[in-house]
């Protein structure tokens, strides 16, 4: 296999309009933040660029990774994906940004998964999100005892997820939605994101950790539902967390992904 490189690029913060208004910098800086923060998603998308450039869709279609989002990237700031092989097809990541801030860290694989795909409950489509409860610690206690909707999604949508730089020419032919490619990582790990925010309503609200693995390949045209479930629920330094199951299926019952993922939905108060 290809080795891997490491790689440096512009951050890109295409949530700017987002009803997550953590990235926005009028609310960011409410918290604390420099401004709006790029979405983990497209950190996550950086850190596994080089494994679409070196392993393509071996890795895209069957490969695994992890990531720990710990320090913000904004908009227009350069950062460096600092690469350490661990084996042919195996590497340890790390996103700093241009002050040095360690700002992610995660392992990718590019070898197939042996565990078992999820398959399909045929959980119920979620309805209009003008009728989703506010998150709370007891509206998620509900919902993690009778079960979250389905959300169904179609790529390529128009959705602003469809990159993750600003000038495509900085992303692999592969997942490039001109060349009608793959869904590319950010867009796909998003699924996880939009299952969580399409089932209760959410006011500032950050991602900070995902265990991804890639049962399949997404191709253009492709109509996507992506089931869920909560499967703990905590309160650490004041903030709430929410840890969910996901799962996504090309309908009907094609799975092509499966993702652990952690989420800030209640932020201490600024």
């Amino acid at each position: 296999m290809t080795e891997p490189k490491s790689w440096q690029g512009v951050a890109y913060n295409q949530a700017t309009e987002s009803d997550n208004r953590i990235h926005s910098d009028d609310v960011a800086k409410q918290y604390g933040f420099r401004g709006g923060l790029v979405p983990g998603v497209t950190v996550y998308a950086y850190l596994v660029h080089p494994a679409i450039e070196a392993w393509g869709t071996d890795w895209l279609g069957f490969g695994t990774a992890s990531v720990v989002l710990r320090k913000p990237l904004y908009d227009g700031m350069k950062f460096d994906v600092k690469i350490t092989s661990d084996g042919p097809d195996a590497y340890t990541g790390d996103v700093f940004d241009a002050d040095g801030v360690h700002c992610a860290h995660g392992s990718v694989g590019g070898s197939k998964s042996t565990d078992a795909p999820p398959t399909r409950r045929g959980d119920s489509i979620v309805g209009p999100i003008e009728g989703i409860p506010q998150a709370s610690r007891s509206v998620l206690e509900g919902l993690r005892e009778s079960g979250m909707g389905a959300v169904r999604f179609e790529w390529p949508g128009r959705t602003d997820y469809d990159r993750y730089t600003r000038d495509l020419a900085d992303m692999p032919d592969l997942v490039r939605p001109d060349r009608e490619g793959y869904a590319n990582p950010g867009y796909t790990l998003g699924l996880a994101n939009w299952a969580l925010s399409r089932n209760v309503k959410l006011g500032p609200w950050i991602h900070v950790q995902s265990d991804v693995r890639n049962l399949g390949l997404i191709p253009a045209g492709s109509r996507l539902v992506a089931e869920a479930r909560i499967t703990d629920l905590f309160q650490r330094g004041g903030h709430e967390f929410v840890d969910l199951e996901v799962a996504a299926f090309i309908e009907p019952n094609t799975p092509v992904l499966a993702v652990t993922h952690r989420a800030i939905y209640q932020l201490r108060p600024a």
